[in-house]
């Protein structure tokens, strides 16, 4: 194919999918008409409000063209736009490009919300359409609040897209399995009774949870619902002496079937869910308003009582018991070990002009299938070289993919699911010669990650307020990343999860031994490079005294080696090489026993004092 083909071929692609969006933005509008709507919201979210949801309920994505996993869609008779984060806006502006969709970035002091937007955009008496299974009961609240001064109406009974999305995806029917206690560590009758007694504690009758994650791990089950994610569609209803499983019964095996009813868990269909509700008359039921859709709460008859607070659950699970956390130690080894096995195959052959962004991400695959346990990606690996580095949540496609060159660097950010842990780690590589700007950045990054890697901390203390030690060396140039510099991370679960994370937002949520967290300050320059550097950390017990109490650290628990070519050593506190050797000579102790002796060399040079 020649160039000049290929590139008419990515300008009629584009214009063929910006037509296919303008139609399906028409269609959405003439379906506003008729049920007398000026606006209708469209967030990302599935009915148990995933941050990644299964094909089915990808509506944001398929009027859109958005591929990303974060953002909100609002199209009026007239207008439409896009919110979503930093991660997202070189990627949004590509996707939206003659789509007749503004992009709005959010984070950004200038950004009026969707809700505000709204109220400037519509007129006093004007309808607002949502579908209420899409959104939470706290979004709700939000929209409502600020819509109310105007004058406009929210409607939230109605899914557009059961009508307008021709041959829509169904939900998925795979089979649910029973995650073992010999990796959980604690069984599923053991947290279902540590629930009840929270129920005992709180005076209430029922709790509901949707929120696919923490069914998983309440139950101690897995699925193939969502893509990298193994969870299973469905809700959870517990009480004092009844449990209720709501799930799509083709997804019951035997085994599971034998396993639920040793819980004494009675299935019902997941369709069942309103009616149930709506019969059952429970005297006061327990909701988490960011975790369950304002359907669910307008379901419940309106004698019952509803006590709205941040899941216990989230919590539980966020702390990892001993079991877990030496999980999670060997699964680290193993990823480590396929890394290595990676890092070598790729300084190899990457001087070939043979590999590209796309067919790294296979080999990085094809390098950790072999690994024990393995299961699959934790997320889509993000391959960047070079300004696609510069895109946070870049994806290579083949219409973008690009071929390597023994020059410039490339960011990998990549995760996998073993039975045993979670995992998620970025490296910017250095595959030649780069500027002297490139290595200012990397170093800046460096010193971002080995700051926070070092913190030490009293009880009490939130993400929030260490935040600041992973972005105090870019500030001080006046740079920054608008994403957050960790997330929690669950296990052989969602590669993100709260609710302790470290972010410049504040977040009320204490960092406690057991938790996990990564690590990823950033630096991303649009059309030129983008650096970052993640390792996953988990919070540990380190000091405490009469005097002052209880203080916590970090234990790095991801062993990879760190490209040390780019560093600008002078850039660096004795403090921080210190750091960094001592965290090379871990990675090398760890990984060298598990490689062959050609391996366990390349090792021990990438490791090597610096």
């Amino acid at each position: 194919m020649t160039l000049r083909f290929a590139i008419f071929a990515l300008i009629q692609k584009y214009d063929s999918m910006n037509e296919i969006i303008t139609k399906r933005i028409a269609l959405l509008r003439e379906w506003m008409g008729k049920n007398e709507l000026s606006a209708f919201i469209i967030p990302s979210s599935d009915p148990h409000l995933s941050e990644y949801v299964s094909d089915c309920w990808k509506s944001r994505q398929w009027i859109s063209g958005f591929t990303g996993s974060a953002g909100t869609i609002v199209i009026t008779l007239k207008s439409a736009g896009l919110w979503t984060d930093s991660r997202y806006f070189l990627q949004a502006e590509k996707e939206l490009k003659e789509t007749g969709i503004t992009l709005y970035k959010m984070g950004l002091a200038e950004t009026p919300s969707f809700e505000i937007w709204l109220t400037e955009e519509l007129n006093t008496g004007d309808k607002v359409g949502i579908d209420g299974k899409m959104i939470s009961i706290f979004a709700v609240g939000n929209i409502i609040n600020h819509i109310k001064s105007k004058g406009l109406i929210l409607s939230s009974d109605k899914d557009p897209f059961e009508e307008i999305w021709e041959n829509r995806p169904g939900i998925p029917l795979d089979k649910a399995f029973i995650y073992d206690s010999k990796y959980a560590g604690v069984s599923a009758l053991e947290k279902i009774n540590e629930t009840r007694k929270h129920l005992d504690d709180h005076h209430v009758e029922a709790i509901i949870i949707s929120a696919l994650d923490e069914i998983a791990w309440l139950l101690n089950i897995r699925g193939n619902d969502v893509k990298d994610t193994p969870v299973v569609i469905s809700y959870f209803i517990l009480t004092h002496s009844d449990a209720e499983l709501f799930i799509n019964s083709r997804k019951i095996s035997s085994e599971i079937d034998n396993y639920l009813k040793s819980l004494h868990i009675n299935v019902c269909e997941y369709g069942e869910l309103d009616n149930y509700l709506a019969k059952k008359h429970f005297s006061s039921v327990l909701i988490d308003p960011q975790k369950t859709s304002y359907h669910i709460l307008q379901s419940l008859p309106i004698s019952c009582r509803t006590i709205k607070e941040s899941s216990h659950i989230s919590l539980l699970k966020a702390i990892r018991n001993a079991t877990e956390i030496s999980g999670l130690r060997n699964a680290m080894i193993k990823d480590g070990v396929a890394l290595v096995r990676f890092q070598i195959w790729l300084e190899k052959n990457v001087s070939s002009g043979n590999e590209t962004e796309i067919s790294i991400d296979e080999q990085l695959h094809e390098l950790r299938s072999q690994q024990e346990m393995f299961v699959g990606e934790s997320f889509d690996t993000i391959a960047g070289y070079k300004e696609h580095a510069a895109i946070v949540h870049y994806s290579a496609t083949p219409e973008t993919n690009v071929k390597l060159k023994p020059e410039g660097s490339i960011l990998i950010d990549s995760g996998a699911q073993y039975l045993d842990g979670t995992t998620d780690i970025t490296r910017t590589i250095c595959l030649g010669s780069i500027s002297e700007e490139e290595k200012i950045d990397y170093t800046l990054v460096l010193k971002g990650n080995i700051n926070l890697a070092m913190a030490k901390f009293p009880k009490g203390t939130r993400g929030t307020q260490l935040d600041i030690l992973a972005r105090a060396p870019m500030w001080s140039r006046g740079i920054n990343y608008l994403h957050g510099t960790g997330h929690g991370i669950g296990h052989f679960l969602s590669v993100h999860e709260g609710p302790q994370a470290v972010r410049m937002n504040d977040v009320p949520v204490c960092l406690v031994p057991g938790m996990t967290c990564s690590d990823e300050p950033g630096i991303y320059k649009k059309n030129k490079h983008g650096v970052r550097i993640e390792n996953m950390l988990l919070v540990c017990t380190d000091i405490s005294s009469e005097e002052f109490g209880e203080f916590y650290r970090f234990e790095t628990m991801t062993l990879c080696p760190i490209d040390t070519a780019p560093i600008i050593r002078t850039m660096l506190n004795q403090e921080q090489i210190k750091w960094i050797n001592n965290y090379h000579q871990t990675v090398y102790e760890k990984l060298s026993p598990h490689l062959a002796p050609d391996e366990a060399r390349w090792l021990r040079e990438k490791t090597t004092y610096i």
